[in-house]
């Protein structure tokens, strides 16, 4: 027999709906920073116990509620931030109304407020979805809520509760990511009385992220700010971006806001993959935050409870968009790079000489015959199907060698100086007039060969393709080849032209200009893993960028190569008229400069 319908119980409705918004104390905290914010706060005030395990407080100073408003923002549905029914035309945080009501049910909550132009507070507690105390309150115009005994009640819930420092990291975050998104509100956050975080109000934006995350991320970064119209309204893309060579092991310091909301969105990131392919190692990512902002009705925030997900209306033209805003920003740092020396580096230079009859171990190690070893590559090849050309990849060095070789190094046409000799067969070393730079011969000439081929492939389609004498039968997988025959037309836009031919097998007709000597077979497996692996976000013309990327790898000048003067003076030339050629295709710096100040200090004169 069939179990009976019935209703459930409204306590037991709100600890349902608790579920969906409130899974720790950073998701409360971040849904009560949010109701603040939307209610015009200048200043916001976190105070953090045990990590929010103990319980943490909010004080705002906004607009403030009466004491009627108030027992109604503590029942479910009700919200003052849709004012009508267009609930795709919403511009808050939040609008659910589920916030308060849901954490009430599963903690205990105090809320006190007072509003602006009112002469009294009032203040309402509710424990665990029970009413159990109000009055008046005495507190400045705004709000304060504290939420204390998180899953007190709940211990099925409380049990998956982590650390007190790891709930506290989670909450950390939470604070930076909403911060960064409001500027011109103060911030601060205490954590068992200790300040951790103060933010002054209207800083700019670039000031507030580099504070946040890191100081000298504003010297390491460019800024980006682009425009795009679309049918409904201006598409636009702010932010900052670390260059290449700024760079983290893990990707927790991209921050990413649509329509000032925090979001972590596969879409965006994906497409910041995309944007740094060919100037990072697959192991290393971007430090950044991005502002994108459109029309509402251009964008669903309401497909995740916690609204920490997105959906986009023109999801292709949005990553488009990301993608193209991110490369034009990076193109315009041109040879910047993250070129500061490294202190323990430099630190070597500095060791206080010794006795005659005890060499200095520094300099027995430059004379004693050491075998200097290439700079070892921190990421492992990709593929090696197309490392057959590396001759006709690599041309000679182009540029103003010979006069370069008899320049003064206070010419300022040569922002990167004069070369004046190599070191180890491997570094350049390049006067300038106000100091040294050290060039790696094999990463400048990898991202002067990746422009090079990419310039070369800029033309129609019809140029940049090569058909096959014979054409190429490659056996595959059925299902890799019904992934590959879905975007056959997008292919060929880029002049890889492939057909079905039989169940289990693709035939290759035509390849893109550049990659002539490929394999066909490897090459289509690969792309048609990246589009199981990423789906149809990943386009075909960023898996060529990476095959690009491992072709100028391996068609560089290598490492142990010597170099005449005139060689190594074409190859600066080069690279001060090449984008992006401050870092190679894995992120590296191509280059550091050693100021004059710097080594008159090693000597002692300064």
């Amino acid at each position: 027999m069939m179990p009976q319908i019935r209703r459930l119980p409204e306590s037991l409705i709100n600890r349902i709906a608790a579920g969906e918004v409130v899974e720790r104390p950073a998701s409360a905290l971040k849904e009560v920073i949010e109701n603040a914010i939307d209610a015009g706060a200048r200043r916001i005030e976190v105070k953090l116990a045990q990590g929010g395990l103990d319980g943490f407080e909010v004080s705002d100073d906004g607009c403030g509620m009466s004491a009627d408003e108030m027992a109604l923002a503590l029942e479910r549905h009700a919200t003052s931030k849709l004012p009508d029914d267009a609930i795709e035309q919403v511009v808050t945080l939040g609008f659910r109304g589920e916030a308060l009501p849901s954490i009430a049910s599963v903690a205990r909550l105090t809320l006190e407020s007072r509003a602006k132009g009112s002469a009294l507070g009032w203040t309402l507690a509710v424990d665990h979805g029970e009413a159990v105390g109000h009055g008046p309150a005495a507190l400045p115009p705004g709000t304060r809520v504290r939420v204390e005994g998180l899953f007190d009640k709940v211990p099925a819930r409380r049990k998956f509760l982590r650390s007190a420092r790891s709930e506290y990291a989670a909450c950390l975050d939470v604070v930076r990511r909403l911060a960064m998104a409001r500027p011109e509100i103060a911030f601060s956050l205490e954590h068992d009385g200790r300040r951790v975080l103060n933010l002054q109000a209207g800083e700019a934006m670039t000031d507030r992220v580099a504070g946040i995350v890191a100081r000298e991320l504003k010297d390491n970064a460019v800024g980006i700010d682009l425009e795009r119209p679309g049918p409904s309204g201006t598409m636009r893309l702010t932010g900052i971006a670390g260059l290449p060579t700024y760079n983290r092991g893990v990707a927790d310091h991209q921050y990413l806001f649509v329509n000032g909301r925090p979001v972590k969105d596969r879409l965006l990131t994906g497409a910041v993959r995309g944007a740094y392919s060919d100037m990072l190692a697959r192991d290393r990512h971007a430090v950044l935050a991005l502002f994108l902002t459109l029309p509402p009705d251009e964008i669903d925030v309401n497909v995740h409870p916690a609204k920490t997900e997105v959906r986009f209306r023109d999801a292709a033209g949005v990553r488009g968009f990301i993608v193209s805003g991110l490369r034009q920003a990076l193109a315009t740092g041109d040879r910047r790079s993250a070129q500061s020396p490294d202190a323990a580096a430099m630190g070597r230079w500095q060791q206080e000489p010794v006795s005659p009859s005890e060499p200095n171990p520094v300099l027995r190690s430059i004379f004693s015959g050491r075998n200097w070893p290439a700079q070892p590559a921190r990421v492992s090849e990709a593929g090696q199907a197309w490392r057959a050309f590396e001759g006709e990849v690599m041309a000679a060095p182009q540029g103003r060698g010979d006069e370069a070789q008899e320049a003064s190094a206070d010419d300022a046409d040569f922002p990167l100086g004069v070369a004046r000799g190599q070191v180890a067969n491997t570094y350049i070393v390049a006067e300038t007039k106000d100091g040294l730079i050290l060039v790696d011969q094999h990463a400048a000439h990898e991202r002067i060969v990746l422009e090079r081929l990419r310039a070369a492939g800029a033309g129609e389609a019809v140029a940049r393709s090569q058909a096959l004498l014979v054409p190429d039968v490659a056996e595959m997988d059925e299902v890799d080849c019904d992934r590959l025959e879905s975007a056959a037309d997008g292919f060929a836009q880029f002049g890889l032209v492939i057909e079905r031919f039989g169940s289990g097998a693709m035939l290759v007709r035509a390849l893109p200009a550049a990659l002539a000597k490929a394999d066909p077979a490897k090459l289509l497996q690969d792309i048609a893993d990246d589009i199981a692996r990423h789906g149809d976000a990943l386009l075909l013309s960023e898996r060529i960028e990476h095959v690009l990327a491992t072709m100028a790898c391996h068609g560089s000048v290598r490492a142990g190569r010597a170099l005449s003067l005139a060689e190594m003076n074409a190859l600066l030339r080069e690279m001060e008229c090449t984008p992006r050629s401050g870092q190679c295709n894995h992120g590296r710096p191509t280059w550091i400069k050693l100021s004059m100040a710097d080594v008159e200090k090693l000597f002692g004169r300064h």
